[in-house]
């Protein structure tokens, strides 16, 4: 046992015995007892009130979250149909569009397409430009390598299927082909 401790003690066994013979020393004891008691209720309720605003805040967060992202299994399912339709319309010759009861068909088509688009930007959809940007693994997928002299490095220059961002969030990666130096 250190001196210091030694003297603690003794200091403590002089004070109980004297609070036995002086009540207003007691009293102040209960005093200092119960000040101490409040001072860790009052710190304790303190954690709690800022605890609960921590989770508050999370909750919140996490509620704007799953409104904001709600839709992207759906928005995911909807970019096959556009797909298809894109392909469908990009694979009409001039020949059937002069047809007068194909361009009708075909009109409607069209404004299907043209719908989809629109309800995609209501929900915050777009699409991600590829053709002339640089790669960036964060919002395209290189498929392939093109040897070319026209472009540099690095550079995009030809989408097989295009990208989309919900938001600001990847919905799907554009799947490209790059340049790279010629052999």
């Amino acid at each position: 046992m250190t001196e210091d401790e030694k003297l603690h003690e003794e200091a403590e066994a002089i004070r109980k015995e004297t609070a036995e013979d002086a009540p207003e020393l007691a009293e102040h004891d209960r005093v200092a007892e119960l000040e101490r008691l409040l001072e860790e209720a009052n710190s304790k309720a303190l954690y709690a009130v800022a605890e609960t605003q921590n989770v508050r805040r999370r909750l919140e967060a996490e509620k704007q979250q799953a409104s904001a992202y709600a839709a992207t299994q759906f928005a995911r399912d909807m970019l096959a149909i556009k797909d298809h339709l894109d392909r469908a319309l990009a694979a009409v010759s001039e020949e059937l569009r002069a047809d007068k009861v194909a361009s009708n068909f075909l009109a409607g088509i069209e404004a299907t397409a043209r719908e989809i688009d629109a309800a995609f930007a209501r929900q915050g959809v777009t699409r991600i430009s590829a053709i002339g940007e640089p790669l960036d693994p964060h919002r395209h997928q290189a498929m392939m390598e093109i040897p070319t002299a026209d472009a540099e490095p690095g550079t995009i220059i030809q989408e097989m299927q295009a990208g989309y961002m919900l938001k600001d969030r990847l919905l799907r990666p554009a799947l490209v082909g790059v340049a790279k130096k010629p052999d």
